[in-house]
């Protein structure tokens, strides 16, 4: 199964970089996809060719789906609302964070249940979908994975919580 992140211009890479680092430590298969297969340029200035067009996607391999903040306008359409009402019918992972959230939002995804839309919090789980904001970025990245059982124990999961958390050095 794979695991599709959406990038496009103006998406916010720190926001999904731990994420993505858990990921591909733990042996996912990871997807970058746009809306166009054309170089995409982050809000950070980086350019990063995309794995995928959006329209080349098999919703039926799709284990998660995450939505990083920035110009979402770009994204913010509905061909991406289809991808996330049929992905969250299939009961895939869908994680958001900063202005992502705003795209679940405008898909109907956030109707009926708790998100950083609908309580003063910084992380929010709902069944299968994750809402971050932006300052949460590395709880959001522990949660995804957590959620996604990317952990091999309980204490490998607060080995990296203490280390990219707290701080602590590992030994």
């Amino acid at each position: 199964m794979k695991d599709v992140f959406l990038i496009y211009d103006g998406c916010c890479f720190y926001e999904i970089v731990t994420l993505s680092y858990f990921m591909r430590y733990a042996g996912c298969e990871l997807v970058f996809c746009a809306l166009e297969r054309k170089p995409v340029r982050a809000m950070e200035g980086f350019t990063v060719q995309p794995d995928l067009s959006l329209e080349k996607l098999n919703c039926g391999q799709i284990r998660s789906l995450i939505v990083p903040g920035g110009t979402i306008s770009v994204i913010n359409r509905p061909e991406v609302h289809r991808l996330l009402r049929t992905l969250r019918d299939r009961q895939a992972l869908i994680a958001a964070i900063c202005a992502g959230v705003d795209v679940l939002d405008d898909a109907g995804l956030l109707r009926d249940i708790r998100s950083t839309h609908s309580v003063d919090e910084d992380l929010v789980c709902a069944g299968n979908v994750i809402t971050a904001r932006a300052n949460a970025y590395v709880d959001f990245a522990i949660k995804t994975a957590e959620a996604l059982g990317l952990f091999s124990s309980r204490e490998d999961m607060e080995e990296t919580i203490a280390f990219w958390k707290n701080g602590q050095r590992m030994q």
